[in-house]
């Protein structure tokens, strides 16, 4: 009893920094404005970009993948939040088929043939994913072996895992600007953001709007002086056009089915069903809604079908962003109107060139010092779903070494993992995943020390 009534009061205080809860309505302008902000906030156009860059795809094609991904993005992002799942989660590209992508694309031959036996493969796999979300397979999968010890560890170690990329890439990697430029660009979109949170909570209701809008202000705000230190580009703004359409399905591209790409994207979409299973658990944590058994069958299918119209559309995997979660809690805005105008975004993004060309001209700087704030976030939501749970020496295992094995996997040499077989390339290219898979088996097989 002691126990449910602690859970019960944790549970209360979460609801209660929540200003609009997931069923509330909100008006269009705000739902519009506020789904806005969530979409600035992702960096749904780098997949498609890295990818265009690496398999070597012209300025046309590369323009086209990226606005295939965004419509993509965006009728994923509705069917998730409004028919299948039901919960404020917005779906983005995934960085996690990066390497199957490319090496399905070169062991095919390249060109059109091998990015058809990567939409062959991608689509053989999205409707494997459905059939486990269809027959329930995946959730038992997830009671049996993620209690909240380890859903706690798999959230936190989400966090902890995207850090590095905030940071390093984002920050001290970012081109365009140098290293001073990028670390004062994240400080001042991090500082402003902090400022309107901050602001928000000391006026209450009379601030709401400080609160609610703080990840837009910190983006304007980290805009602006870029502006001012000359390193802001809007030059392929101008140069693109405001509408035009994305590839045509089955008119500009086929499907080839090759069983080794097609094993090799399966693998793939296990990795990232047990990556979003991480998202899930952050956003039902924030929200204060727990997963249920049909939100998780729900779910998976959801995941299947934004899958299997991304590979449609000739396009890259879809998954659930993280991301959000955070900005939820930022925000305290998790009304799912907010979702369906973050797809309508997408979709308008992915009519339109200019618009696209918009959000890609954010300096990486500035999304990168709101980032960082947000998978702080995300990693403490890890830490509050496990804080009703005793942490004995068998959970301090089940959680430390998830930890150290994730940082390791984002510190781990490029040369070094590409010199390993391919196989382990695709483990070990995802920390969450070899991560999370840690946690699960450490739960499972250390003996339980705790004293009943």
């Amino acid at each position: 009893m002691k126990t449910q009534s602690a859970t019960q009061q944790a549970n209360e205080n979460n609801t209660s920094q929540l200003t609009v809860l997931p069923d509330e309505k909100l008006s269009f302008g705000k739902s519009t404005l506020l789904g806005l902000q969530h979409v600035l906030a992702m960096d749904v156009y780098v997949v498609p970009f890295l990818i265009a860059m690496l398999i070597g795809l012209q300025a046309d094609q590369s323009g086209a993948l990226i606005q295939s991904t965004f419509i993509a993005a965006g009728l994923a992002t509705v069917i998730q939040s409004y028919f299948c799942m039901k919960l404020p989660v917005a779906q983005g590209p995934s960085y996690v088929p990066l390497g199957a992508i490319v090496g399905i694309y070169a062991a095919s031959g390249g060109g059109q043939l091998g990015w058809n036996s990567v939409l062959g493969a991608s689509l053989i796999g999205a409707g494997l994913v459905i059939l486990l979300g269809m027959t329930g397979l995946f959730n038992k999968i997830v009671k049996s072996f993620i209690p909240p010890i380890v859903g706690g560890t798999i959230i936190f170690i989400v966090g902890l895992s995207l850090l590095p990329v905030a940071i390093r890439d984002n920050i001290y990697q970012a081109s365009g600007a140098n290293i001073n430029q990028n670390v004062m660009l994240a400080l001042i979109s991090a500082g402003v953001l902090l400022l309107f949170v901050v602001l928000g909570s000391v006026l209450g209701k009379k601030g709401s709007i400080f609160r609610i809008m703080s990840v837009m202000f910190a983006l304007v705000a980290g805009c602006i002086s870029a502006n001012f230190m000359g390193v802001l580009n809007f030059s392929a703004v101008g140069d693109a056009k405001w509408f035009s359409l994305p590839q045509i399905p089955f008119a500009d591209f086929g499907f080839s089915f090759n069983f080794s790409a097609i094993i090799t994207m399966i693998i793939i979409y296990l990795v990232l069903l047990a990556e979003t299973t991480g998202t899930w658990f952050a956003v039902s944590n924030v929200i204060d809604k727990p997963l249920t058994d049909k939100h998780i069958n729900r779910g998976v299918i959801g995941e299947g079908i934004g899958c299997l119209i991304a590979s449609l559309l000739g396009s890259t995997p879809v998954t659930g962003y993280s991301t959000n979660a955070g900005i939820i809690s930022i925000t305290g805005i998790a009304s799912r109107r907010v979702f369906l105008a973050v797809g309508g975004w997408f979709v308008v993004f992915g009519f339109s060139s200019k618009l696209a060309a918009l959000i890609a001209s954010i300096p990486t700087a500035v999304i990168g010092g709101v980032f960082a704030i947000v998978c702080g976030i995300i990693a403490i939501n890890g830490i509050q779903v496990m804080k009703n749970t005793h942490i004995g020496e068998k959970e301090m295992y089940v959680i430390s070494i998830p930890m150290i094995l994730t940082l390791a996997l984002v510190l781990i040499p490029k040369d070094y993992l590409y010199s390993l077989p391919t196989f382990v390339q695709y483990l070990l290219g995802s920390p969450i995943l070899a991560a999370a898979m840690a946690a699960i088996i450490l739960n499972k097989c250390l003996p339980n020390t705790s004293k009943k």
